[in-house]
């Protein structure tokens, strides 16, 4: 098992937590992991206690099905060749994960129950990367797919995809800075 990174304070792993675009190959974080960062991302905060989220691990099977229906939708826009790279990217990430959201005809409600599925999405990039596990959250046209919808078994009726994310052991860990605090934030008096 590759070695964890190790984090002194609730700071730097805020500030530490990256989106990982390369995996190592071989082995899958543990099952037991992925659960438990699940079981944490719920504690997220959420209007009216809606918990408005839905978690589906994917299995090989149904990870190579979405992974072909992408290089399929690329193909159609890109070509062969950009379809085949796409695929060939996709086929070699080690792990799968789908968060969907509950609709609501409620504009409001579905904003406030999208935003806590963000937050619930959150809450499971900083415990894995706490375990030194890395991940990426994927949107793209597949997601927008009925065909991805019918894959997973969801009504898109009922409910509507948030990402796709990808988790493994992280090839490398990307660095980058932020805006300083003066351009992001205003003081009213």
């Amino acid at each position: 098992m590759p070695e964890k990174i190790s984090f002194n304070s609730i700071d730097e792993l805020i500030s530490g937590r990256r989106t990982i675009h390369e995996f190592k190959s071989g082995p899958v974080p543990p099952l037991e992991k992925i659960k438990h960062a699940i079981h944490l991302a719920r504690w997220a905060p959420n209007h009216y206690l809606t918990e408005p989220w839905h978690f589906y691990l994917l299995g090989p099977e149904t990870a190579r099905a979405i992974a072909e229906l992408n290089a399929e939708l690329v193909r159609v826009k890109h070509g062969e060749k950009a379809a085949q790279i796409k695929l060939d990217r996709w086929s070699k990430i080690p792990g799968w994960l789908v968060l969907t959201c509950n609709k609501s005809d409620d504009p409001r409600r579905a904003q406030e129950d999208y935003a806590a599925c963000c937050c619930a999405a959150q809450n499971l990039f900083l415990y894995l990367c706490n375990e030194g596990i890395g991940m990426k959250w994927t949107t793209g046209d597949v997601i927008r797919d009925k065909r991805f919808y019918d894959l997973l078994w969801v009504d898109p009726s009922v409910e509507t995809v948030v990402g796709l994310f990808w988790y493994g052991y992280p090839e490398e860990v990307p660095t980058t800075t932020r805006k300083p605090i003066e351009q992001i934030m205003v003081e009213l008096p």
